[in-house]
């Protein structure tokens, strides 16, 4: 729905022709684009509040320029796109002008946001080899318009070291606990933090770690309260949620 539309539709609303609830359905219920490859659903951050984002694995680049073309000359002044692997940003950079971050295999076209959340998301990690889940959950949380602080290498092999970190902690909004090996860093930040904490298990791990499922299985069994989890691996979503809390009411 373009401008004109919108503005013909308020005006029916205006003049009692339409009543607001039934405008607001018209609003939610608005077509897709159909590209041919991909539906592009320009009206999602009508009915939730954040746009689409470009999940990149298993897109070519020549699909991801178009789709991320498409939402800007839409209007959409930020896109995120997740899972972007370093050979296809390379061709990408080419013909679409965005930030990468390969760590995160994270690429923003446009401007991060300043943020507008209520309070503070942390990340925290394990260890250094949780960074590449954890860089993609606080570059998605800073897209998605919030402040974030890291705090990375603070598992529980040396405890201290997240106990150093406990004004932190404690004045989070929203606290992201990743971890491999047996997951048991949520478990522990869970027991400390007075807000939600979403646990995410990472694949890092020996052979009994069963790519991240042995840390998932500990997350789920988490004896401390507040403590909800994501899929393995799944930064994404952890932040999204994170953003969700953070730009919900008063805490």
């Amino acid at each position: 729905m373009n401008q004109q539309e919108i503005r013909s539709l308020l005006e029916q609303v205006y003049a009692n022709k339409v009543s607001v609830d039934e405008a607001i359905l018209k609003l939610k219920l608005e077509p897709f684009e159909d590209l041919g490859f991909a539906k592009l659903d320009h009206h999602r951050g009508l009915r939730q509040g954040v746009c689409e984002v470009i999940f990149g694995a298993g897109k070519t680049p020549e699909q991801i320029k178009k789709i991320a073309q498409t939402m800007y000359e839409r209007g959409q002044k930020t896109i995120l796109i997740t899972r972007l692997a370093p050979q296809t940003a390379v061709v990408l950079a080419k013909e679409l002008t965005f930030k990468y971050y390969e760590m995160g295999k994270i690429g923003v076209v446009g401007e991060i946001p300043v943020p507008d959340g209520l309070g503070k998301i942390v990340v925290a990690t394990g260890g250094t080899s949780d960074m590449p889940v954890a860089e993609e959950a606080a570059l998605t949380a800073e897209v998605l318009g919030n402040e974030v602080v890291r705090l990375y290498d603070v598992g529980v092999a040396g405890l201290h070291r997240l106990m150093a970190h406990l004004d932190d902690i404690m004045n989070a909004r929203v606290i992201i606990a990743i971890a491999g090996m047996e997951g048991a860093l949520a478990s522990v930040i869970g027991g400390l933090a007075d807000c939600p904490v979403i646990a995410v298990p990472t694949s890092v791990g020996y052979g009994a770690s069963f790519g991240g499922l042995a840390a998932l299985l500990s997350m789920l069994n988490s004896c401390a309260s507040g403590v909800s989890i994501v899929n393995i691996d799944n930064g994404f979503g952890a932040a999204y949620l994170a953003s969700m809390i953070n730009h919900m009411g008063g805490k």
